[in-house]
């Protein structure tokens, strides 16, 4: 990682908890940090945990990136820090986020998790921010592991250090079971028992997500709130999905990693690939919205459906799960207690309602079941016609 990025980088066994030790690092308690209301709910508890308060961001409403000339020069003027998402690879606009932050002396963060390849401003994606989180989860498929860069490498050593302050320790446990985890998946796609393993979480209270957005839990939220920086406190909203994202890794966690990190290249090319079919189909852009930018090595395409239940349960007939649902958008979510709402939230509530993340790796199976189902384009919003950031 540090080749592709130039930048000196620290492994962190997660992409949120490489971010939690950049804002604890950079920002002090109480500040306000501008980011997307389409994210990740694990992200946005991230924030609350570092004792930060979540400011959304307007977005376009075609690519989820955040609308930098509708940002109210009022909410510039009250921020700590800018934290990007680039939604699914599509790049947000950072040399314009980068230009803001050093005019007003405030760092920029770059979420990279889900755009580990992809390029902004002729630059890799985590290439501008003082600091930059990826997820080796994602397109390298590692199912562990993250990497935390820094633009200082003068920082990496205090990092490294910080980060190491809050690890929890191995767990023998914890090791066996990332071992056996993708043996046990392939067995349940295989047996197509998925609905049988579901059941069986949901009876260990291991199933933390009935719906796209965990229970927020209000009142437990705002006591934890009141203790950050806290991250412990938060715990039991940052863990969700990824119970072992602060445990130390074990050798045989790292030797699969770097298997992974081995191919990734290969996978890249393979999603790139993808990508370019699925921004060729009709469901690449409303009707009347503008044509796509060029093929990033998306980790999924956002295709646009009027209907997204019905395309989602066409996809499944032919084994394609949709994930990465962020519906709805995390100021409706939340509300007023725990975020400042975005002054503009159509945007983002337009592309939470239609946005069908695939994967492009099974991008003609994908196009044939889309095709098959008679699935429909959606109308494009007013605001498709904004010029993007």
């Amino acid at each position: 990682m540090r080749r592709r990025l130039g930048r000196e980088c620290v492994y962190v066994p997660s992409c949120r908890f490489g971010l939690y030790a950049a804002l604890r690092h950079w920002c002090p308690p109480g500040g306000r940090v501008l980011m997307s209301p389409v994210n990740d709910d694990v992200i946005f508890f991230v924030v609350l945990a570092a004792g930060l308060r979540p400011v959304q961001a307007p977005l376009n409403p075609l690519d989820a990136s955040i609308d930098v000339d509708a940002v109210p020069e009022e909410v510039w003027g009250s921020l700590s820090a800018v934290l990007t998402t680039n939604l699914y690879g599509n790049p947000d606009p950072a040399p314009r986020l980068r230009e803001r932050c050093d005019a007003l002396g405030i760092p920029l963060f770059e979420d990279a998790a889900h755009a580990i390849g992809s390029e902004v401003g002729g630059r890799p994606v985590g290439t501008w921010g003082d600091a930059s989180v990826f997820s080796l989860s994602k397109h390298a498929g590692a199912k562990a592991g993250g990497i935390l860069s820094v633009a200082d490498p003068g920082l990496r050593q205090a990092l490294a250090k910080s980060c190491e302050d809050l690890l929890l320790p191995r767990r023998a446990t914890a090791e066996v079971a990332y071992a056996v985890r993708p043996y046990a998946e392939a067995a349940v796609r295989g047996l197509r028992l998925r609905r049988a393993a579901w059941a069986t979480l949901r009876l260990l209270g291991r199933m933390e997500r009935e719906e796209i957005r965990m229970p927020l839990r209000p009142a437990e939220l705002a006591r934890a709130v009141a203790s950050a920086p806290d991250l412990e406190a938060h715990d039991p909203w940052v863990r969700v999905d990824m119970h072992d994202y602060r445990l130390s890794p074990g050798r045989f966690r790292l030797g699969r990693v770097g298997r992974r990190l081995d191919r990734l290249d290969e996978v890249l090319a393979g999603c790139r690939a993808g990508t370019e079919l699925l921004l060729s189909s009709r469901w690449a852009q409303p009707v009347g919205g503008r044509p796509p930018a060029g093929a990033q090595p998306l980790f999924r395409v956002p295709l646009f459906v009027a209907d997204r239940d019905a395309a989602i349960a066409a996809l499944a007939r032919r084994g394609v799960v949709v994930g990465y649902l962020y519906d709805p958008p995390l100021d409706d979510y939340a509300g007023a207690e725990f975020t400042d709402l975005s002054p503009s939230p159509e945007g983002a509530r337009w592309f939470a309602r239609h946005a069908l993340p695939v994967d492009p790796l099974r991008a003609r199976t994908v196009v044939g079941a889309l095709e098959e189902s008679g699935a429909r384009p959606a109308e494009a919003p007013e605001e498709a016609g904004t010029s993007r950031g």
